[in-house]
């Protein structure tokens, strides 16, 4: 069985991946007008920054200062007294080139650069607050939709006098209070500090009291690689996760390591920023990206929400000195030299060299074509993305969408549920040649059937539609060995339907049941003794067949479910398909499954403890893989069949017959399921920093183990997939969400402990995740610990 429900979007088949660009100016010489808007949309762009005040606003604020700090030094002088911070008078028409418009939903405004929320000067942070407050008031009223906020000047909250950061981040968390309905991007470099240009007018040299414990990031050439991630991590859990904050990520010309690139992944990622220096130039001096960067920008684009294309000072809108001129559309068609890739000898630097930059003006100046350069180079690409894959394909719209599991037992499942799991490609090839393997080795070693005619007895249990019915036939057809077969269904529903298919496709050589496995007692031979009193005789099965498995293997009571059915199979020689499966489980970032789960909880008490089945995608691995400490760890194993004395003990104890009270690990049961509860306890190597949403849970399972023929095996672990049962789509992963994040630093130690918990009734799972660090030789010190998680009010009813 799967844990799909219905689709919530329809997969498209085949898509070429959209890429919204824009265009954005530091320095934006005009306001953003209709003609500026209509000019851009000719070249190729689909929208223009605006800054949100205009020189008048920036230079009233100066003033504004100038004067206060004059007053100030004039009364300290005389009284000592501080008078309070000025105010800055509401806006008047000069002070914004913004107005309510249609044309307002192909801006994306831009706020004041030369603000410095972090600076230490109570003035300066005081103002600069005041400012990002009116700019997002007023961009609201307009009716702007979307909004770029440069990232804090100081990344660093590590030292002991700095403030900076949680002033920034309160000043957000105040500005998405004002702009109740504005999405809000963070411009935040992807590590490293950006280039920062001389900007007239910087409030940042006004601060009277630079303290000399604040860390100056041009002083050190140590690069923090996580310290921009871990500034937006402490911003957004500020902001609690706002689904409205979301990050503008500066694409830098060297790309750093690939675990800062997947933990960026997973970020609500709103904008990709490109600037000149993130280019290289080809042989023929036109922009490229590097091989690097385009498989980046590729993954990216592959989100569920895909991000913006921001290209920031790569030059003025073609055409706005002069509307007649003639200017190039980026169309994706450029000449082969325009996309050719650079040539190993061009400059690799980090950021453009002086004589890079004047001669990267001076072609500006002499080509007009250059000022769409960019743009044309990134339509180009849009153009030529790498196809889908398979598992992309089918999983477009499930992408990071909670689903509750199925309860099989309790729900009869619809149709279309079925019908979903049933187009996976390869699980029902894998089920038929477990099943062709054992009937070949039954054949080969000559092993007697529960049959008197000598045909192998199939069970399939828990038929659904049928599916497996017909791979066992088929493999009776491909390895000549005659068989029985049994289609046991407990979905009255699906009961019809498998009638129907026995007289239309099978030929009315299965024998269907309308039964709980649990309760079926086996294949009826005969009925003998008095016509008035017919007692019934049952036969055995020498093959249960069963698709029970749930997203973490026995999450949907596969266990329970086969130990109930284990009665009728035959005690020698019996075969379970599947034979075995295990749990497999690691620790992710999920900022967005996090943020749904929490919205989800304003309503739904049981949302933060609910194990959802969720195709993930926008996520970031947390642990590292060393010896002994696997990246993805194994919790537990489940085989079938059991020893035929753990059922007797399980009989036992269900019928009263051990002595003792209160039954088992739970209060209130019998402990007759109390062999299929599990524990286990992992210990995961983090390298980086990171914060842990939940746990992603994967299974594997040997369907049929044939000795030294090989065994046929299902995987859903991310690793371990391609070489076990590539493009496998019926099972998407378990998420084991933490009610509150867990935050972590460098080289740390996860200690994750899971339980499968059971009462006799249900069967649930609980979960806590603890960190530590080394503080000694062989001593480790807890740095914290969630909640404890426990699934018992959605627990699985028996």
């Amino acid at each position: 069985m799967t844990s799909q429900n219905l689709e919530p979007e329809s997969p498209v088949e085949d898509y070429t991946p959209t890429f919204y660009i824009g265009h954005h100016e530091s320095k934006r010489p005009l306001p953003v007008t209709d003609f500026v808007l209509r000019q851009a949309h000719d070249v190729g762009y689909d929208m223009v920054t605006s800054p949100i005040t205009s020189p008048y606003f920036h230079s009233r604020v100066l003033t504004l200062i100038s004067t206060y700090l004059s007053e100030l030094s004039q009364n300290e002088s005389k009284s000592g007294s501080i008078p309070p911070a000025p105010i800055i008078p509401p806006l008047d028409p000069v002070d914004t080139p913004l107005t309510p418009s249609d044309s307002l939903s192909q801006i994306i405004a831009y706020s004041s650069p030369w603000i410095d929320l972090c600076s230490p000067d109570p003035l300066i942070s005081n103002i600069s607050r005041q400012v990002l407050n009116i700019e997002i008031a007023y961009a609201a009223f307009c009716g702007v939709g979307h909004i770029i906020i440069p990232g804090p000047r100081n990344y660093s909250s590590g030292t002991n006098e700095n403030n900076g950061l949680i002033q920034y981040a309160r000043a957000i968390q105040e500005a998405l209070a004002i702009g109740s309905y504005l999405q809000m991007a963070i411009q935040i470099p992807m590590y490293g500090h950006e280039e920062v240009k001389e900007m007239t007018g910087d409030l940042q040299p006004f601060a009277r009291t630079l303290d000399a414990t604040t860390p100056n990031p041009k002083a050190s050439k140590h690069i923090d690689l996580f310290e921009t991630w871990d500034a937006w991590n402490f911003i957004r859990s500020v902001c609690k996760y706002n689904s409205r904050l979301s990050v503008g990520l500066g694409i830098p010309r060297h790309l750093p390591l690939d675990s800062l690139q997947s933990r960026w992944f997973a970020e609500p990622l709103r904008l990709l920023s490109f600037t000149p220096s993130s280019f290289l130039k080809n042989k023929g001096g036109h922009p490229v990206l590097g091989k690097a960067h385009q498989a980046l920008l590729s993954r990216y684009m592959r989100s569920k929400h895909p991000p913006w294309l921001l290209l920031s000072d790569v030059g003025p809108i073609p055409g706005l000195d002069d509307p007649t001129a003639l200017t190039p559309v980026a169309d994706g068609f450029p000449s082969p030299s325009a996309v050719a890739d650079a040539s190993r000898s061009s400059s690799m630097s980090a950021s453009p060299t002086p004589a890079e930059s004047a001669d990267h003006t001076t072609k500006q100046k002499s080509k007009s074509k250059d000022s769409a350069a960019h743009l044309i180079y990134m339509r180009y690409l849009q153009r030529n993305q790498p196809p889908r894959t398979a598992i992309e394909k089918f999983g477009s719209g499930y992408q990071d969408y909670l689903q509750a599991p199925l309860q099989p037992l309790t729900d009869n499942l619809e149709s279309v549920t079925y019908e979903v799991f049933e187009k996976d490609p390869v699980k029902y090839d894998w089920y038929e040649r477990a099943i062709e393997e054992a009937l070949s080795d039954w054949a080969s070693q000559k092993k007697p059937t529960s049959n008197l005619n000598g045909s192998v007895v199939i069970a399939v249990a828990g038929s659904g539609r049928g599916p497996l019915v017909t791979r066992a036939l088929k493999a009776s057809q491909t390895t000549g060995v005659a068989v029985e077969v049994w289609a046991v269904e407990k979905n009255p529903n699906a009961y019809v339907l498998l009638q129907r298919h026995n007289e239309e496709d099978w030929g009315r050589v299965v024998n269907v049941v309308k039964s709980d496995m649990r309760a079926w007692k086996g294949p009826l031979r005969s009925a003998s003794g008095a016509a008035a009193s017919p007692v019934p005789i049952y036969g055995k099965v020498d093959i249960i067949v069963s698709e029970l498995l749930g997203s973490f293997a026995d999450n949907e009571l596969s266990p329970e479910c086969l130990d109930g059915v284990q009665h009728v199979l035959a005690p020698q020689f019996g075969i379970s398909i599947p034979s075995s499966y295990t749990a497999h489980l690691t620790p992710i970032l999920a900022p967005r499954l996090h943020s749904d789960i929490s919205q989800r909880a304003i309503t739904d008490t049981t949302a933060t403890e609910t194990p959802y089945v969720v195709m993930l995608h926008a996520i970031d691995y947390l642990a590292t893989s060393v010896p002994d400490h696997p990246r993805i760890q194994q919790a537990w194993e489940f085989t079938h069949p059991l020893p035929a004395s753990t059922l007797a003990i399980a009989e036992a104890r269900r019928s009263g017959g051990v002595s003792g009270g209160g039954g088992g690990s739970m209060a209130g049961g019998d402990g007759a399921n109390e062999h299929n509860t599990r524990y286990s306890r992992l210990n995961f190597v983090c390298k980086d920093r990171g914060v842990v949403n939940g746990i992603a849970g994967y299974f594997e399972a040997v369907l049929y183990d044939g000795g030294e023929n090989g065994k046929v095996e299902l995987s859903t672990r991310p690793d371990t997939i391609d070489a076990k049962s590539k493009d496998m789509i019926s099972w998407f992963p378990i998420f084991f969400p933490l009610k509150n994040p867990l935050y972590f630093p460098d080289d740390s130690e996860l200690e994750i402990s899971v339980w499968r918990q059971t009462d006799d009734r249900k069967v649930w799972y609980e979960w806590l995740v603890e960190a530590f660090v080394m503080v000694g030789p062989n001593k480790r010190m807890r740095l914290g610990m969630s909640e404890v998680g426990s699934s018992r009010k959605v627990g699985c009813l028996m």
